[in-house]
């Protein structure tokens, strides 16, 4: 009977994934910012890769998505009063600075590198490198410094990708691939984004 009823209940029984090979070793991950302003709240989560990784948050930020690491160089700086939406996510492996009063709605992601190397024969190492926890080799991979101006807004399901700056009060439509600096006071969209219209006077 007992058997059956741990059948039933599934205990006892390894996992698919246990029974396939082994677990690696866990990294270690910090969850605390370097430097955090009063007034901000973390519901989201920060992580470090590798030790090293910088986070400073400003003051009365409310951070629900992920703010990540993801090398010893990374650097990510947010300013005062800026709003990170859950299931975003901010991945640095150089640096990312993001300025007051930014609005970063939900599932964005905004990254300063291209992850991997375009070259195939250096990039196929890459899945043996996080199966045994070794750490993806960022000498390898193109990384270019982010910035998003005062009082952006950055909308749903949007992308900012390496080297690229957003200038200050610029919105970045839902959906959009940001490959290209955008100016301050202006609207983008698309993939890739492109020039929608400027924001007048009365709108700023």
């Amino acid at each position: 009977m007992r058997q059956l009823i741990r059948k039933i209940l599934g205990r006892g029984t390894p996992r698919p994934e246990a029974r396939a090979g082994k677990t690696g070793p866990k990294r270690e991950r910090s969850e605390e910012p370097d430097a955090m302003g009063e007034g901000s709240l973390i519901r989201g989560r920060v992580q470090r890769e590798k030790p090293g990784g910088v986070v400073r948050i400003g003051r009365d930020c409310l951070i629900e998505g992920l703010v990540k690491t993801e090398s010893a160089e990374g650097r990510i700086e947010i300013g005062n009063n800026v709003y990170l939406g859950g299931g975003s996510s901010l991945s640095s492996a150089k640096s990312i600075r993001i300025m007051d009063d930014v609005l970063i709605s939900y599932r964005v992601i905004v990254m300063d590198s291209d992850s991997h190397s375009v070259r195939y024969s250096v990039r196929k190492k890459d899945l043996a490198d996080w199966k045994d926890n070794s750490g993806h080799d960022w000498s390898t991979t193109e990384s270019g410094e982010v910035v998003i101006g005062k009082g952006a807004w950055l909308g749903a399901g949007s992308m900012v990708l390496k080297g690229v700056t957003i200038g200050e009060g610029a919105i970045v439509g839902a959906g959009s691939v940001v490959t290209k600096d955008v100016p301050a006071w202006t609207i983008v969209a698309g993939n890739p984004a492109r020039k929608i219209r400027e924001l007048g006077e009365d709108e700023r």
